[in-house]
């Protein structure tokens, strides 16, 4: 059999960049895609990052985009992206990146990578086998030995002369959609409200707008004061900070997309 394809879901993170970095000092860049799929809300910095950490591993750069915004999808769906289900990272991400796979690529020779790290082997466990009951091999790079924090990463890609995604800089998790992901807690948002608050706003408002064509109300956030779970709404979270409340800025959330 020939060599293999090898595709690097390549998001503009970190974690992806690293991945990409092992895969090719592995097995070479002949035959190396790193596929990016763009939500059309990423931050401005991502695609400079993008550009000089595909040059950084080389292969080949391939962006697809579905067309619409998590927002036009949240509206065309009449549902609000949330902890509770994500069709902005289902049909912008997952299902876009398994149609290009489907299109571009044998299955029988083909070898996927993602940015999971070790610290989230088990998202990796899951993801692995539900695409291999498609008939898809899915690999982690960054689960196997050396480990590596991402401090780690961040210092690496420095090394190597390229300025990290300025999201993470201002403390963000991840490098995915902006700095906004629906499957984020109260304290990413607080931090999103600190650093971008522009940013925020257009969110808050978009928040607001879609409420209309929901079948009920719906929000992004949680509330769990009190111990019951009730809506927060992201104006009212904003007005709480601005009285001088302190939400858990541990609760950061998670994006996982190609979950």
């Amino acid at each position: 059999m020939s060599e293999p394809a090898r595709v690097v879901m390549f998001s503009g993170g970190i974690g992806s960049w690293a991945a990409a970095k092992r895969v090719a000092e592995r097995h070479g860049t002949d035959n190396l895609t790193l596929l990016f799929t763009d939500t059309l809300i990423e931050d401005e910095d991502l695609y400079r990052f993008l550009e000089e950490a595909a040059a950084n591993v080389g292969g080949k750069l391939v962006r697809i985009a579905e067309g619409r915004t998590p927002w036009q999808v949240f509206r065309d769906v009449k549902f609000l992206g949330s902890a509770r289900g994500d069709p902005c990272s289902r049909i912008l991400k997952r299902e876009m990146s398994n149609c290009w796979l489907t299109d571009n690529c044998d299955p029988t020779n083909t070898i996927v990578y993602v940015g999971i790290d070790w610290t989230e082997a088990h998202r990796y466990t899951r993801l692995a086998a539900r695409r291999a009951e498609a008939g898809w091999r899915y690999e982690a790079p960054l689960c196997e030995a050396p480990w590596l924090q991402k401090h780690d990463m961040l210092l690496m890609c420095k090394e190597d002369g390229i300025a990290p995604p300025r999201l993470y800089a201002l403390g963000f998790a991840h490098n995915n959609c902006g700095g906004f992901c629906v499957k984020a807690g109260a304290g990413h948002f607080a931090n999103l409200l600190r650093t971008l608050p522009e940013l925020y706003a257009h969110h808050e408002a978009e928040e607001a707008a879609i409420q209309p064509l929901l079948a009920s109300p719906q929000t992004i956030l949680r509330d769990r004061t009190g111990g019951d779970i009730k809506p927060l709404s992201l104006r009212a979270l904003r007005e709480r900070i601005e009285t001088g409340w302190q939400p858990d800025l541990f609760d950061l959330g998670g994006c996982g997309c190609f979950l």
